[in-house]
């Protein structure tokens, strides 16, 4: 697998992640906002993100896997990993996900 541009962190493999219920595939090393730039190419490229932590509106709920705790972080700082699981995420990141239909 190949780089497909600047956007992406360099990577050569994708890894399962679930959203709001829902496995996605996303390429590895990067940050969970560009991953759902990944999932939502127009729509997320569209949101009104910093990318900076400074806006709050990437705000998510995770957990690390099945028996993790649930935690909060800004998903523009937050580095996906095999079995991720996002919970909850902020109303910006539900409305530039909406083509994925998502609970």
């Amino acid at each position: 697998m190949s780089n497909p541009g600047s956007l992406y962190r360099p990577y050569d493999e994708l890894v399962s992640i679930k959203i709001l219920g829902k496995d996605f595939q996303v390429p590895k090393n990067n940050m969970l906002l560009r991953a759902m730039q990944y999932l939502s190419p127009e729509n997320v490229a569209m949101g009104r993100f910093c990318w900076n932590e400074e806006c709050q509106y990437c705000r998510v709920v995770y957990k690390r896997d099945a028996q993790s705790p649930e935690r909060q972080a800004l998903s523009c700082k937050l580095m996906v990993s095999e079995g991720l699981e996002v919970v909850e995420v902020a109303t910006e990141i539900s409305y530039c996900l909406r083509d994925l239909k998502l609970k």
